[in-house]
């Protein structure tokens, strides 16, 4: 007996200690093995959880993770793996509430809080991130990363200047703490008194490693267009982004694949009676950097409206109805298989799939910008949803999206890696803008960025009659609007209506000669 607890101890303290090394495959195995032998240890549960989720084996982890919690529900760490795990499905309801247990226990471990501000930001919850981050810092003040985290909570939550304190103690903990450098240059518009340019250069030749001298170049565009030092600002750009292009090895023919097979593949608009008949979901779409955030705020900014940030439910939803089996969460494969869905069934997952954020106002907002990519999926399943198409001048959007360093671990903004693959994405989705319009007569609203900046209150008005809702003067003040921001126009937002990026792209001519012949070579209209 006493060789068989012995053996127990030690292929138990084997699995412990292959978690604790990463050693996913062997943790889980060793966790499962022994399940049968100790079936009541929450342990086991969790190692084979944890070691799951680190394999991307979800749906396992889950289970185990359940089974760990169900057996010992005051242990903050297992709530946090299974919310992480939740999230990762966009199981958001049920992760909401598991995140909340979780923090309801103040879990002392430094890497499960920092995993739970994670997943409450997923979750849209800005709030409760910023407090939980708050509490890491406050206990873990030498810590780089865990300011820089706190920091791009308090950036979402309008907290700029207080932000900023945390981004520059960030880069006195760790001078190469690289993606802290960007995030500082955004957070106001830089001065020939005020900026950072003198420091950029000084750490640009220490910047080595993945992404680190991207960063670098991207601060320092981003403080040379604020001086106004244009062939600097765009020399820089280039630098940051084509090493990048090179290692993803991006081809725009993956997109025109895609969608090619949208408009192969859509067989019109169903009767409005085989979709879901709420008509709580507001869709605004359209390229990045073209003014989704700011119509998102003037209809979220009404009393019957939520705003749910950038939402990637509709989309998954759509994937697991369809039974693709492939990795893109949009594919020809995906598109080929959601010919023939139950339509009330999928607007139905959509919505379930946003409690339990949503239902606390009559209507929500969903501003995923290639949501435009599912309009006629959307029609289909919600055909009493909204959808709003922003559209912006093309060479600002081309130059916006170029700018911009989205998340380097999203398959969506591979094209804009090079302004001229930017510039073909753009004629995709222009086309496939005009496609939606004639396919679905009167479904969508197109916006123009300009006319809304130059005419506020009439295209707000408009805004809110093609929704169905009210007037409200506060709609006209959405600056006010203390909600947190998680976009890349987290900044401007929080300003006034006003018209400082309109035509940003003239300060560009020489270097943006060769996209705009592109762009009206393809008949696209380039108005100066």
């Amino acid at each position: 007996m006493q060789a068989t607890a012995n053996a127990l101890k030690e292929r138990f303290g084997a699995a412990v200690a292959a978690l604790r090394k990463g050693d996913w495959p062997q943790a889980r195995k060793l966790a499962l093995d022994l399940i049968p032998e100790m079936p009541s240890s929450a342990v086991l549960y969790f190692i084979a959880g944890a070691a799951a989720l680190e394999l991307r084996q979800t749906p396992s982890a889950i289970e185990y993770l359940s089974r760990a919690v169900n057996l010992d529900p005051a242990r903050a760490d297992y709530l946090v793996q299974l919310s992480r795990a939740l999230t990762a499905v966009r199981r958001y309801a049920d992760a909401s509430v598991v995140a909340g247990k979780a923090w309801a226990l103040l879990p002392r471990d430094p890497i499960a809080l920092d995993m739970l501000g994670v997943v409450f930001s997923r979750l849209n919850e800005h709030i409760k991130a910023v407090e939980v981050f708050q509490r890491l810092v406050d206990s873990n003040p030498q810590s780089a990363g865990y300011r820089f985290n706190l920091a791009t909570s308090l950036i979402f939550t309008g907290s700029i200047a207080a932000a900023e304190v945390q981004l520059e103690e960030c880069l006195k903990l760790d001078p190469g703490f690289w993606k802290a450098y960007p995030a500082l240059a955004k957070l106001r518009k830089q001065t020939d008194d005020r900026n950072h340019v003198e420091r950029l250069l000084a750490v640009l030749p220490d910047a080595q490693g993945p992404d680190a001298a991207t960063y670098v170049h991207m601060a320092l565009s981003k403080e040379f267009e604020d001086l106004g030092q244009y062939p600097d600002a765009f020399e820089h750009l280039v630098l940051g982004k084509t090493p990048l292009r090179i290692a993803k090895g991006y081809l725009i023919s993956r997109d025109e694949a895609m969608f090619e097979a949208i408009e192969r593949n859509f067989g019109g608009a169903v009767p409005s009676t085989s979709g879901h008949p709420s008509s709580e979901p507001i869709f605004v779409f359209g390229m990045p950097r073209s003014g989704t955030t700011l119509v998102e705020r003037i209809l979220s900014s009404h009393s019957h409206v939520q705003s749910m940030g950038e939402l990637e439910n509709f989309g998954f939803v759509l994937k697991r109805a369809s039974g693709s089996a492939t990795s893109s969460m949009l594919d020809p494969d995906t598109i080929m298989r959601s010919r023939r869905l139950d339509w009330a069934g999928l607007g139905g997952d959509y919505l379930a799939s946003t409690r339990p954020g949503t239902g606390k106002k009559p209507r929500f907002v969903d501003k995923l910008p290639q949501n435009f990519l599912y309009a006629g999926d959307i029609a289909n399943a919600l055909p009493m949803a909204r959808m709003i198409c922003v559209r912006r001048h093309p060479m600002d959007t081309c130059l916006g999206n170029f700018r911009q360093l989205f998340a380097l671990a999203s398959p969506y903004y591979d094209y804009s890696l090079d302004i001229l693959d930017t510039g073909r994405y753009y004629m995709l989705f222009d086309r496939l803008m005009a496609y939606w319009e004639r396919m679905l007569p009167g479904r969508i609203l197109t916006v123009e960025y300009e006319a809304l900046v130059h005419d506020q209150e009439r295209w707000t008005q408009r805004l809110l009659e093609f929704c169905g809702l009210p007037w409200e003067e506060a709609c006209l003040r959405f600056n006010d609007n203390a909600a947190p921001v998680a976009t890349a126009s987290a900044l401007q937002v929080r300003e006034p209506m006003n018209s400082n990026s309109i035509g940003r792209w003239k300060n560009y001519r020489p270097q943006l000669a060769p996209l705009r012949r592109m762009l009206e070579d393809a008949g696209i209209e380039i108005r100066d």
